[in-house]
């Protein structure tokens, strides 16, 4: 599966060296700009993103709190109409998860009609029988989604999986967008980019909408675990953006179902937690009696009706990997028509059909552990070994049921900054969508990852992958010079807002 049958999302079908028609001011500003020039500007945002202190930490690693995620300067682009397409079925997609929650944990629809296997969701550890029956504040399960997709094609793009706990990454797509706007401000006159500066106003908007009923002025807070955190740096970003308090398990309390937060002022009630804290740690009452970053009686609270969190405990069932296999079927039974925006193929391995297919094209497919994250417990046939492939034959054999497996797609690329100058490297993206009691939006954005290493597919932080910025323009293509954009919000941040470096730019 080489580089040359890949789609690139700048140069199009074919390896082909223009850029498609509606891109050619990028690949104008390519032309234009020497690497060296690139190469300093990209420099530039990874020193900012250093004194930020925008880091991840990969476990095991003495340097880790060093690492910051490699940004690429080169901008991957969606065309408007792209982009609203790929936003309907979006919505459809988080509209269907959080009708499947409530379902799920409630009157169990699905189950009883048959369409999902009852085991598969009543065994699942990821499913929580302490939360059955309790009701959300507005039924509202999956706040905040951050849906993975490939690219394959112009019009092909296929949800890899669905987020639905605690997405993270949405940071780096604000600092991404910051940091072009600083460092390539010409391509903001050449393209109309949608803004999203946005998105923390867009965030407590909806914290603030699914606050409990009769709560006037919702005191909404961020719950993190703490610093050591690989993600702390965002969930610090998030509070101080939105301008509500980043807190910890010690600084809140619950007393007759009710949550308070300790202050210099005395005790404070909340009424809305954004959790960056799994299940199994949020409540030591309920889940893990060993947590010592939840908060003792946070269930019953909720139960009680008395505070929203986002997102709701429970939610790791709508992003198992079994269960991802039936979204097609749960987007139809709860939409009444047709996903907008396909799976990946799966064969689902408990089945002998899908088995006899999957052990026939061992060399061919990917083969997925249900229960396994990160690229634990993968084979890759075409890069395997005859004796990777046939130890992975007898372990699909002895426990079927554990595996599902996947075609090897031809990912898109995108021109990104390499040692030897620009070459398409392949990437996969985040969208984040936020539904609140009003409905739901889709962010015009999103963190796009790219494999560094050629040929690759692996695009994880952890495995060496970095980021772009991600552009959904307003309109099909190339403007006039001057077409002003209008940014929703001014950033609280260390950069100009996009509204205003536009105006500085022009």
């Amino acid at each position: 599966m080489g580089m040359g049958h890949a789609f690139d999302e700048i140069m199009g079908q074919g390896g082909s060296t223009i850029p498609r028609a509606e891109l050619a001011a990028l690949g104008d500003w390519i032309e234009e700009t020497p690497s060296h020039e690139l190469r300093r500007r990209q420099q530039s945002a990874e020193a900012t993103f250093r004194q930020l202190g925008i880091t991840f930490a990969v476990y095991g690693e003495s340097d880790a709190s060093e690492r910051i995620i490699p940004f690429d300067i080169v901008p991957r682009i969606f065309l408007a109409d792209e982009w609203s397409r790929l936003s309907e079925g979006l919505v459809q997609r988080v509209e269907a998860i959080n009708a499947f929650l409530h379902d799920i944990y409630g009157e169990r629809r699905i189950l009883a009609e048959g369409i999902l296997p009852a085991d598969l969701i009543l065994g699942n550890p990821q499913f929580r029988p302490e939360i059955a029956g309790i009701r959300p504040p507005h039924d509202i399960w999956a706040h905040i989604c951050g849906i993975d997709l490939v690219r394959t094609g112009p019009d092909d793009f296929f949800v890899l999986e669905d987020n639905a706990r605690t997405p993270s990454g949405v940071s780096y797509m604000l600092e991404n967008r910051e940091a072009m706007l600083r460092l390539c401000p010409e391509l903001f006159r050449s393209f109309r980019v949608a803004a999203v500066d946005s998105y923390p106003d867009k965030l407590l908007e909806t914290m603030k909408s699914v606050a409990p009923i009769g709560v006037a002025a919702p005191v909404c807070v961020v719950l993190t675990p703490g610093h050591y955190n690989s993600a702390y740096y965002e969930h610090s970003f998030l509070a101080d953006s939105m301008g509500v308090e980043l807190v910890e398990a010690a600084d809140l309390v619950v007393d007759d179902d009710i949550v308070w937060m300790r202050t210099i002022a005395g005790l404070v009630k909340v009424d809305v937690i954004y959790r960056r804290i799994d299940d199994d740690y949020l409540d030591p009452l309920v889940f893990r009696p060993d947590s010592m970053l939840g908060v003792p009686g946070l269930i019953a609270a909720y139960a009680a009706g008395n505070v929203a969190l986002l997102n709701a405990p429970g939610n790791g069932i709508a992003d198992d990997k079994a269960i991802y296999s039936y979204m097609p079927e749960i987007v139809r039974f709860y939409s009444g028509g047709e996903p907008k925006l396909p799976n990946v193929e799966t064969w689902r391995c408990r089945e002998p059909q899908a088995l006899k297919y999957v052990l026939d094209n061992l060399e061919h497919v990917v083969v997925k552990l249900v229960d396994g994250s990160g690229g634990y417990g993968m084979l890759v046939g075409p890069t395997a070994t005859k004796a990777e492939i046939e130890t992975f034959r007898a372990a699909l054999i002895a426990e079927p049921h554990r595996y599902i497996a996947q075609p090897t797609l031809a990912l898109s690329t995108v021109p990104t900054l390499a040692e030897a100058g620009l070459a398409p490297r392949h990437v996969d993206f985040r969208p984040f969508v936020l539904t609140g009691s009003k409905g739901v939006q889709v962010v015009p954005g999103g963190l796009t990852r790219v494999a560094l290493k050629e040929g690759s597919l692996v695009v994880n932080s952890s495995q060496g992958g970095g980021t772009k910025d991600s552009f959904v323009l307003m309109d099909n293509g190339a403007q006039p010079d001057g077409a002003a954009l209008q940014s929703q919000s001014q950033s609280q941040s260390s950069f100009p807002s996009q509204t205003q470096a536009q105006e500085q730019v022009r």
